[in-house]
């Protein structure tokens, strides 16, 4: 017996109107990806906006002082003069007073009238390491602001000059907002598809459905079908928050995205069904389905952390991790124009997990089937 379209159809109609009169659902598929967008979109920034920096002036000169309000300018620091002992300035650091404190010398304005180098310490607490490097880039760099603003010439020996593509303003938001949409999308693609067959038979209509004249794999790709649609949807509306409220770029083709989008989709997809196979409840279904795609997107998709830094046995697992590829195709093609033939390598993995995934979950439906 073919497959027949109009039995496809028929559970297709029957999963939409489901899902329409299920506000529950509607909620999930969109309001909450704008939400978490929103959310991570902001929370996840590796600029430091404000760094608190005791100042020891012990010089008490005009010099001193123009160094204090150089960085009084900048947008990252909020100096404050310490009055204490030198010896006490570990005491900010504990209570997270301050994250760096800069120690003015005596002889500063002296040593600078006398065109000698002059030594300005700075303490910065590095119980983050990746805040104290940056706050140390960014003490490097107004200092360099302050010696060019008194005609001071650092002797080097080549010109450097840097160029900084792609994200010329180096905003964390343009790296992780695209990012953000891999990890919702499927996220709320596997949580909805794990609990469709699991709703059945937690309802007892599965029973009802298996004795209709209807073949297994027609009932799988008529209760896809609906969440492709609402999915590609729920994509289009988190790419345009993500440009209109971050001011993400986008540079490549927005038909290629819409292409890979449907079928990184396919891939939640399939990763749902196979969830929802095992699962017996809606709520054992939805726990699994946050478990298995939530954590491993986030910590091994490369979304946080760089996927060349972890050990070689996490390098391995996150070849399992279907966002790995979609990020590089969404980032690639947002920010970089990257065109297909420069992304056939994660668009081949992502095709290859998702044939392995939808043929594991059909062979599962059908051997539940059977018992």
């Amino acid at each position: 017996m073919s497959l027949s379209k109009d039995r496809i159809s028929a559970i297709a109609r029957k999963e939409f109107f489901h899902i329409i009169y299920d506000f529950r659902t509607l909620f999930i598929i969109f309001l909450m990806p704008v939400v978490q967008l929103i959310i991570f979109g902001y929370a996840l920034n590796l600029e430091i906006q404000r760094v608190d920096m005791a100042v020891v002036d012990l010089a008490r000169s005009t010099q001193s002082r123009k160094l204090v309000g150089q960085f009084s300018g900048s947008k990252f620091f909020r100096p404050f003069f310490y009055q204490g002992r030198l010896d006490d300035l570990e005491d900010l650091f504990k209570s997270r007073e301050a994250k760096v404190a800069m120690v003015i010398p005596f002889d500063f304005e002296r040593k600078l009238q006398n065109e000698t180098s002059v030594q300005v310490q700075f303490l910065v607490d590095a119980s983050d390491a990746n805040a104290a490097i940056l706050i140390r880039n960014y003490c490097n760099q107004v200092i360099m602001d302050y010696n060019e603003n008194r005609g001071v010439k650092l002797p080097l020996p080549f010109d450097l000059r840097s160029t900084i593509l792609f994200n010329p303003e180096l905003k964390s938001s343009h790296f992780f907002v695209p990012g953000v949409i891999a990890m919702i999308l499927i996220m709320i693609s596997a949580l909805l598809t794990s609990i469709t067959i699991s709703r059945e038979k937690e309802t007892g209509t599965m029973e009802q459905i298996l004795v209709s004249p209807v073949r297994p794999l027609e009932i799988i790709s008529g209760k896809v079908i609906p969440y492709i649609v609402l999915a590609f949807l729920d994509a289009a509306v988190i790419l345009l928050v993500g440009l209109v409220v971050f001011k993400v770029p986008f540079k490549g083709s927005l038909f290629l995205l819409t292409g890979l989008t449907v079928l990184y989709i396919l891939t939640a997809l399939s990763l749902g069904l196979l969830i929802s196979t095992q699962a017996r409840t809606q709520q054992v279904a939805m726990m699994m389905a946050l478990l298995i795609t939530l954590l491993p997107t986030v910590m091994l998709s490369g979304l946080v952390f760089p996927i060349a830094s972890m050990p070689k046995l996490l390098q391995y697992l996150t070849y399992l991790i279907p966002a790995r590829y979609f990020l590089l195709i969404v980032r690639g093609i947002m920010l970089k124009g990257s065109v297909f033939s420069q992304l056939l390598g994660p668009c081949f993995f992502l095709a290859l997990l998702t044939l392995i995934l939808l043929g594991v979950s059909v062979k599962r439906f059908n051997m539940n089937l059977e018992r």
